[in-house]
């Protein structure tokens, strides 16, 4: 690439300040350029304080911006849709965070509105830009571990007391499920590399977080009798494994969705009785996922992760959500 894509960041959301945007610090293709805020002070702060050269006190100003090639919107769920259609109605290239939507009806008109301008859209899943999947993914192919019998994931945190959080809003599209479980299920459609069956799914509604998910456990059935068991929560320890069970080994991923450090980054395979360490280069993530999307737009190709990919993912967590509701098993 001859320059630098600029980035414009659409919000101040901590996912951005912390993780996001010192990706593209990082990256070599691409450069943090502007970043806006509803409110003029907090995004001219911001601006300063990540070293973003241009600060603006409203999203529109920044989708008029035409110097901005990509847009990043780490908005709370409720606002993806919208913002996510503006942007692509502006011409620029969109990354929204997770989940892309609310649901898969909304999810397909932000695919319809990003195809209809020509512009790429990306699910802000950046764990699956890590090398180690790849790596996981080769491993389950060369039969390392035998036929697949089950993938067991988790991600939880414990966070019930700050009362302003937007995941606490039920309106706004917040829960667990929404949060932190979409992790556990794009990570088995991944590795399984197929769409699950039926989804059930018990969960923990709190009335004093407005009655959002606080905790979920589900069981997702894919073709073969091959299930995903998993739990969610934002009211419960931190943790975030990941693991694939063989008739002839497992794969352990023990801290599958953050790499916070070098050593985090690493994954395990145990085959007969033996248990070793796989090392797996450090990288950052975010710096990956950027890169990547950059790439697809430099040579015109498509995204490493499809559109059409969040869609279906989308359709599972809205199984997910319906079936911890009504407590029933929901067939897809």
């Amino acid at each position: 690439m001859s320059k630098k894509l600029k980035w414009g960041i659409m919000g101040c959301a901590k996912i951005a300040q912390r993780a996001v945007i010192p990706g593209l610090h990082l990256s070599e293709l691409n450069e943090a350029a502007a970043i806006a805020s509803r409110d003029a002070d907090k995004a001219k702060r911001t601006a300063e304080e990540l070293n973003i050269g241009t600060a603006y006190d409203s999203y529109e100003a920044l989708l008029a911006d035409p110097s901005i090639d990509v847009i990043y919107i780490p908005l709370p769920n409720h606002l993806h849709k919208e913002w996510a259609i503006r942007a692509a109605e502006a011409g620029k290239h969109i990354l929204c965070e997770k989940p892309l939507a609310l649901n898969a009806h909304e999810a397909a008109e932000m695919a319809e509105a990003a195809d209809k301008a020509g512009v790429l859209l990306s699910e802000a899943f950046m764990y699956r830009y890590h090398p180690r999947y790849d790596q996981i993914r080769d491993l389950i192919a060369s039969g390392a571990i035998g036929e697949i019998r089950g993938i067991r994931s988790a991600f939880t945190f414990n966070n019930p007391n700050d009362s302003a959080n937007v995941r606490f809003r039920k309106d706004w599209g917040g829960g667990s499920i929404y949060d932190v479980g979409c992790y556990p299920i794009n990570a088995a459609r991944l590795l399984l590399g197929q769409e699950p069956e039926a989804v059930t799914v018990n969960a923990l509604f709190s009335p004093q977080h407005d009655d959002v998910d606080m905790m979920a456990s589900g069981l997702i059935e894919f073709g073969g009798n091959v299930s995903l068991t998993f739990d969610c929560g934002m009211w419960a320890a931190f943790r975030n494994p990941l693991e694939v069970l063989g008739t002839d080994g497992i794969i352990e991923v023990p801290s599958a969705f953050v790499t916070p450090s070098e050593e985090s980054g690493h994954i395990y395979l145990t085959t007969g009785g033996e248990r070793r360490k796989i090392e797996v280069p450090y990288v950052n993530a975010y710096t990956e996922q950027a890169d990547s999307i950059a790439r697809s737009i430099a040579s015109g190709t498509r995204l490493a992760f499809a559109t059409s990919d969040a869609i279906r993912n989308m359709k599972v967590i809205d199984a997910c959500l319906l079936s911890a509701r009504e407590r029933t098993r929901v067939t897809l």
